[in-house]
């Protein structure tokens, strides 16, 4: 890739908003950021850059059940029963549906401002569950996917072996997920060549949860691979609850107490966390994996979020099942979900006279690169992952720097997204993929085929 150079009038450097911002490219990596520069004849100049916003967690196949979930049920509806339209939804999809599926939710993310994903991926076999000829065929599938959209993948195949804390039985739904260590590692040894060769591509590992891992499988996983390690966590009282009576402590606690938990971990979710719990995440320096769409959605709760950053706490956002895939509205909802629960404005930020959408992008953006295990934002040595603004839809006053990512999250300002780029190669110009069209014509055909089986 030859070198680019982009001249922002305005861009979001980690420090906040700098003026005159000239931005070297050199392979899809940023070589060099000098602030009030000179623009050059051959720069590419924008008015306003911010640095993409990291997606740290996705099952992107979710994506193809949008939707299917919004009737209710004989009874009270929760989590659990989201499960089973889920359970019923993937009996059916194959490696090409899932390719078809995620491409058009990989396009929406770009669209959003997301510009890396982590896909949590744990649709790994056959529909009676058994293994593809090639193990790694389903995440093929979402690298391929990845791969044409341009989105930037940290790959995170997730470890699933059983359906309750205790090491149960897997349930005859979950067939399609489950491994044994051998198998898994396995897995990782088939995609750690494929990961390397694709340009920005991070392999990870994702022990699916409490529920799903037992003790000794936990640490057997640990020393497997040096990535990323993202779990899920806490998300339900049930979940808690169940916790609880299996092992006596709550289920960060029980992680806290049985691993070391460091940088590299990412609790997903996290709603239901004590005090004490607030405080070990604190002190691993890990992040929190909030993804308030979902989250609401299926009626998880709230992460006591004010508690968490009071004393540094780290966290990025997720699009988790892709019901909505909108980078904007997760802080959005994410800000707004606090308010509603603490009756209080402006939560989200800790520094007084800060703009609040300021801290949330920069928040979301530090944790998550960390969450998938890469450099920063607009930062030397971080790839070129940017989103410029225009203001073309907009009056002046609402485009001024120090009000306009507030405008942009809270007052629906969607449209300021024009141009969107991956490892510094155009991925969305003007707001839309050149790939949109093609994909809405496969993914609807895709679903009205699986609708009708």
């Amino acid at each position: 890739m030859k070198n680019q150079t982009f001249f922002a009038n305005n861009a979001l450097l980690a420090s906040g908003w700098c003026s005159k911002v000239r931005v070297e490219v050199c392979d899809g990596v940023i070589s060099t950021i000098t602030v009030n520069g000179d623009k050059q004849a051959t720069d590419i100049e924008l008015e306003v850059l911010l640095p993409g916003m990291p997606n740290l967690h996705s099952h992107a196949f979710q994506r193809g059940m949008a939707g299917l979930a919004e009737r209710r049920g004989a009874s009270a509806d929760s989590f659990w029963t989201w499960r089973e339209v889920m359970y019923r939804f993937l009996q059916v999809l194959t490696p090409d549906d899932l390719r078809i599926i995620a491409s058009m939710a990989y396009i929406e993310m770009l669209e959003s401002g997301f510009t890396r994903v982590g896909e949590f991926h744990y649709l790994h076999h056959a529909i009676a569950g058994q293994q593809y000829q090639n193990p790694a065929e389903m995440s093929l599938q979402l690298l391929t996917a990845a791969e044409q959209t341009g989105l930037n993948m940290t790959l995170l195949p997730v470890f699933y072996a059983h359906a309750g804390f205790g090491g149960l039985a897997p349930e005859a739904g979950q067939a399609r997920f489950i491994h044994n260590i051998d198998s898994y590692q396995t897995l990782l040894s088939e995609l750690r060549p494929i990961v390397a060769a694709q340009q920005g591509a991070v392999l990870g590992m994702a022990p699916h949860s409490l529920r799903a891992v037992t003790a000794a499988e936990l640490n057997a996983l640990l020393p497997l691979n040096d990535g990323p390690l993202h779990i899920h966590i806490a998300e339900q009282q049930k979940e808690v609850d169940a916790c609880i009576q299996w092992s006596g402590m709550r289920p960060v606690q029980w992680l806290a107490e049985h691993v070391s938990l460091d940088a590299r971990w990412c609790l997903v979710h996290a709603t239901h966390v004590s005090e004490q719990e607030i405080v070990a995440m604190q002190q691993a320096n890990l992040v929190a994996g909030l993804c308030p769409i979902t989250e609401a959605n299926l009626g998880d709760g709230i992460f006591p979020l004010p508690e968490f950053i009071a004393n540094g706490g780290c966290y990025g956002v997720g699009s988790d099942s892709n019901v909505c895939i909108d980078a904007i509205e997760e802080l959005r909802l994410l800000e707004y979900g606090q308010r509603l629960a603490r009756q209080s404005r402006n939560v989200a930020t800790t520094q007084a006279n800060s703009a609040t959408g300021d801290s949330l992008w920069l928040a979301a953006v530090e944790g998550g690169a960390q969450a998938l295990g890469v450099p920063a934002g607009l930062a030397v040595g971080a790839a070129a992952d940017m989103v410029s603004l225009t203001n073309r839809h907009q009056a002046a006053p609402l485009f001024a720097t120090d009000n306009l990512l507030n405008n942009l999250i809270f007052c629906a300002a969607n449209n300021l997204i024009d141009n969107v780029w991956v490892n510094g190669k155009l991925v969305v110009e003007h707001g839309q993929h050149p790939l949109r069209e093609q994909l809405q014509t496969q993914f609807a055909r895709t679903l009205t085929r699986i609708l009708r089986q």
